[in-house]
């Protein structure tokens, strides 16, 4: 009991020892009191220089200590050599690492936003599907999908396939020509599909990116493509009217107006053309800043007349069906069809139509109200497209001073040979 009441005692001394200090020091420290801010200033200088001197003193002593400890025995040497290998494995291994995130991700902020963005892009991009071209999309807005000007050219009225297989007609077209660019506006929002531009467009030395379409366009059936590959170059002309970026990736014919894209899944570009493993891509920025200034001057424009002629009402009928304005279509059926069908039933004969070639409209033979007609449809069944070929001849009635069409005999013609197109 002796030994605790000594230390007890002990205990108690030390505590009021030091409370009695502290009070004396906070007693200096506060009094006077006009000396107290000059007081906590030069404590805290000489305390942070003191620490600074101390930690200088402690890491020069432990480097000496490491210098001199292999040299005191065998054991330390061999210690100290397995430490040494310890640490240039963590050293190359952290090297590695750091080559590995740089080669696949381009820079260290991008490494851990990737997830999903294959996804995404697959679930996004879209097919563009023009008369004489096809090619790739994006919404940029939930109701415009951007592509390339040359994908849609000559065309009044492409289609834009869905991923999952369903297509609409745009009910607008802007673009620019020189530009190689074009916005389509759709009737119905897609705001799940928006895919956003980067905001700053910047690109790190060898940065992976990818680029996401539709090869071989609909000939190739199948959810999007997407391409990886390097940033190379920035790449602009005053003979262009927008610049590119050089990367890589092999473009192939059907990706044309679809993204390119960083690693977060960020627009930086547009796929445009490529040859040899080299691609250019609109530069994103330039895209984005131009799409506001588009206009329809350069787009193909519908000019039917069914009043005009027989020959010039099948040819607006065709026409019509080919643009989707089912509307302008029926109403070009006379008094006498129309009983027949009803506007419901006979847009549900159309309904996997993408569009509509016309070989040949003329009248047949010396008749003034017979028109005999060759043309082809070209059909989204199943995610694959199906031509069919047609000819025969439509009877002509003229109502309230427009030509309708009143009977007629149509085939599909199954092999067609090369002379078919040219008779």
């Amino acid at each position: 009991m002796d030994y605790f009441d000594k230390l007890s005692r002990n205990i108690k001394a030390r505590w009021k020892n030091f409370a009695t200090r502290l009070r004396a020091y906070v007693k200096r420290l506060l009094f006077p009191l006009y000396l107290f801010p000059v007081k906590i200033v030069t404590y805290t200088l000489f305390y942070l220089v003191l620490f600074v001197f101390k930690l200088i003193f402690a890491f020069f002593g432990l480097m000496l200590d490491a210098v001199v400890f292999p040299f005191r025995s065998l054991k330390n040497f061999l210690k100290a050599v397995f430490f040494i290998a310890i640490a240039f494995y963590l050293l190359v291994t952290f090297v590695v690492i750091a080559d590995y995130f740089k080669r696949e991700y381009g820079n260290y902020s991008k490494a851990f936003c990737g997830y999903g963005v294959k996804e995404m892009l697959q679930k996004s991009v879209v097919r563009v599907v023009g008369g004489s071209s096809e090619g790739s999309g994006f919404f940029i807005a939930p109701d415009q999908v951007m592509t390339n000007f040359h994908v849609i050219a000559d065309e009044p009225s492409p289609k834009i396939i869905f991923p999952d297989g369903s297509f609409e007609t745009p009910i607008r077209i802007v673009g620019d020509q020189d530009a190689d660019l074009a916005v389509l506006y759709t009737e119905k929002k897609h705001q799940d599909k928006v895919i956003p531009f980067s905001e700053d467009g910047g690109l790190y030395d060898d940065e992976p990116l990818l680029a996401t379409g539709y090869p071989l366009g609909t000939d190739l059936k199948g959810e999007a493509t997407i391409v990886r590959g390097n940033y190379i170059a920035y790449r602009q002309s005053k003979k262009a009217a927008v610049s590119y970026i050089q990367t890589n990736i092999s473009l192939v014919e059907g990706m044309s107006g679809g993204p390119l894209t960083d690693q977060c899944g960020k627009v930086i570009g547009i796929n445009t053309m490529s040859m040899a493993g080299l691609s250019l891509f609109i530069l994103g920025r330039d895209a984005k800043m131009k799409a506001p200034s588009f206009t329809d001057k350069d787009i193909a424009k519908i000019n039917v007349d069914p009043s005009n002629s027989p020959d010039d009402a099948v040819l607006a009928y065709y026409t019509y069906l080919k643009v989707r304005r089912m509307k302008d279509g029926f109403n070009l059926l006379s008094k006498d069809t129309v009983p027949h069908t009803d506007f419901r039933e006979w847009t549900r004969r159309f309904t996997d139509v993408l569009s509509v070639h016309v070989y040949k409209v003329a009248r047949y033979k010396d008749t003034d109200d017979t028109v005999s007609v060759k043309f082809s449809t070209k059909n989204w069944i199943d995610g694959e497209v199906e031509y069919h070929f047609f000819e025969g001849t439509w009877m002509m009635v003229k109502e309230d001073g427009i030509w309708k069409i009143q009977d007629g005999k149509i085939l599909e013609v199954y092999t067609p040979g090369w002379s078919w197109y040219y008779e």
